[in-house]
């Protein structure tokens, strides 16, 4: 296939306007906030950020390439279609139980990262701990949809896959350096509206080509292969309900949805952005299913595609741009492939700013220099958001198996953060002992598991297991949600056992290594003080005394709403526990 120049010229374009917005945004960024929180305004927008702009942005960040393209695979492979297109409900559904139960508590207590609250109550190395399975699912799942664009390029545009990856990833990181979340949701606004006109315009044109046949049709009646609307067997009716409960409940406990929740101008805003996003989610899936059913409902020996179909050269993954390239008419497939190439744009800006995020505020402020100035943290920023960036595109030129490792690391997300999550909102008397027992539980549970897109045989079968075609064990039982729910009640028990072994003078104060129990004023505590105003900090003994205005204590917080929450705060809940 030759070089399309036509369609090089059209993705130039719109990568310009793309940066160019993203530019623009961060000449807004440098124009709000105080001279002392600019760290803050790149990392949660100032806190201004309105509903129209907040709600895009937030459904921009799970409507990314793997949204759209697994979406379209799920519907388009035989014996799977639309019954295991869990991804748009299973994200509604995040997003929905996100805005009841998590947006309102977060935002209200004026956290600037989603590891905020638990270092907060389990101290820094918790924290510590807990930032590498939240780095790890942001930035292997950048890698992999900067792969997924890559791949799409090529297909339709005849470029390399590798310059395609790299120009992407450098737009991406560009803007995001310059601005932070501004350029991020401003360039999101821009790409969520390419993305659903892309989509829209190119279905009509597929769909009216002589070689499909009418997808009302196929979805209930085997023509070119199984129905669309697929089914569940009844032997894989457990690793449905386990993967769609992963996607459910472990879409939550992500940096990239909580920047959003702490970057909005009050806690019901952040509520109403997370219902809004809801819904754009559905609204988005829609082209996404549609072109899946009209890929299972064409005769691809009719096409210029040939013979055999792209389900018998592995290329299901790719049905997307396949139906855009063989489908449509050629200036029509590139209006769909700036849709895709914005989609992966609009969730791979996400996590790189995300990690940067974490790193720069939880690692590098609360762990090591909590001291450090705004300037610097700015400039910490600046230099993750480049190693991060240029990490998750090396990942995607050079890992062979990117999916895999972001599968795993998403799975840890849900097994290890969200427990931990459940636990520092709304579960009192949990301590540092519980929390770490509850991480080791859920990673060795999950890792004996196995994973068979890694190659990474069980070490513990479980009742249903069986080998694929590759002699890999696959579980059928929901070990992962298993692995979780352990994961959650050891946090609890062992944190109760703890406080109650050292309270009733059973193990001495001094095995208390982690002063989370006995040493209440240890300097553990002194640290956890550095995550809140002065202001905000209520000392119960010394209830005459007011806390005055330390000029040299890091100003981190600056929600006021924060204050009428004070009562329910995880770091007072151990206080009075202890």
């Amino acid at each position: 296939m030759a070089l399309h120049v036509e369609g090089l010229v059209a993705i130039v374009v719109f990568y310009l306007a793309i940066l160019a917005v993203g530019i623009w945004a961060a000449w807004k960024t440098k124009n709000s906030g105080s001279e002392g929180d600019r760290s803050e305004a790149i990392i949660v927008g100032g806190r201004d950020i309105g509903l129209l702009v907040g709600g895009f942005t937030m459904t921009a960040t799970w409507v990314g390439g793997g949204y759209i393209n697994g979406t379209a695979e799920a519907v388009y492979v035989p014996g799977y279609g639309l019954a295991w297109a869990q991804a748009p409900i299973g994200y509604s559904l995040s997003l929905v139980l996100g805005g009841l139960f998590f947006a309102k508590p977060m935002r209200s207590k004026g956290y600037v990262t989603m590891l905020d609250p638990f270092q907060q109550l389990y101290g820094k190395r918790m924290g510590g701990l807990l930032f590498i399975p939240a780095l790890m699912g942001e930035m292997f799942w950048a890698a992999a949809i900067f792969s997924a664009l890559g791949a799409t390029i090529s297909v339709i545009i005849d470029i390399n896959v590798n310059i395609s990856v790299i120009i992407s990833a450098l737009i991406a990181t560009m803007y995001t350096l310059v601005g932070g979340l501004y350029s991020v949701a401003y360039t999101d606004v821009v790409q969520l509206f390419c993305i659903f006109l892309g989509l829209w315009i190119s279905v009509p044109f597929a769909m009216s080509h002589p070689a499909v046949t009418d997808i009302g049709f196929t979805a209930v009646h085997q023509v070119h292969q199984a129905p669309w609307l697929g089914s569940i067997n009844s032997l894989n009716v457990y690793t449905w309900l386990d993967n769609f409960l992963l996607l459910t409940l472990g879409g939550i406990p992500w940096q990239a949805y909580f920047q959003r929740v702490l970057s909005s101008s009050s806690a019901t805003y952040a509520q109403v952005l997370s219902f809004l996003a809801a819904f754009g989610c559905l609204v988005m899936a829609l082209p996404a299913v549609l072109i899946g059913a009209i890929g299972a409902s064409t005769a691809w020996n009719d096409t210029d595609y040939g013979f055999p179909d792209p389900m018998a050269k592995k290329e299901a993954d790719m049905i997307l741009p396949i139906v855009l390239q063989y489908l449509c008419p050629v200036y029509i497939s590139f209006f769909g492939l700036g849709a895709v190439s914005a989609a992966v744009m609009s969730s791979a800006d996400s996590s790189i700013l995300s990690a940067s995020s974490m790193f720069a505020r939880n690692i590098y402020q609360l762990s090591f220099r909590q001291n450090a100035s705004d300037r610097e943290i700015v400039w910490v920023m600046r230099i993750t958001v480049l190693l991060f960036g240029a990490s998750a595109t090396a990942m995607a030129l050079l890992a062979s198996s990117v999916y895999g490792l972001w599968y795993l690391s998403s799975d840890l997300v849900y097994i290890i953060i969200f427990p931990q999550l459940l636990c520092v909102l709304f579960i009192k008397g949990t301590n540092t002992y519980g929390a770490i027992a509850g991480y080791l539980f859920g990673l060795v549970l999950r890792i004996t598991g196995g994973e068979p897109y890694l190659y990474l045989q069980p070490l513990i079968y479980y009742p249903g297991c069986y080998p694929d075609e590759n002699n890999i064990y696959t579980q059928r039982f929901p070990f992962k949600t298993l692995a979780m729910l352990t994961s959650f009640f050891t946090n609890i028990i062992v944190s109760y056992l703890a406080k109650y072994l050292f309270e009733s003078g059973t193990l001495p104060p001094k095995l208390d290594f982690l002063d989370a129990v006995v040493a209440r004023y240890s300097r553990e505590h002194m640290d956890k003080a550095t995550l809140v105003k002065s202001d905000n900090i209520v000392l119960n003994e010394l209830a005459p005394v007011n806390p005055r205005h330390s000029l040299t204590l890091s100003s981190t917080f600056t929600n006021k709403e924060a204050f009428n929450y004070v009562d329910s705060s995880p770091e007072l809940s151990n206080t009075e526990d202890n």
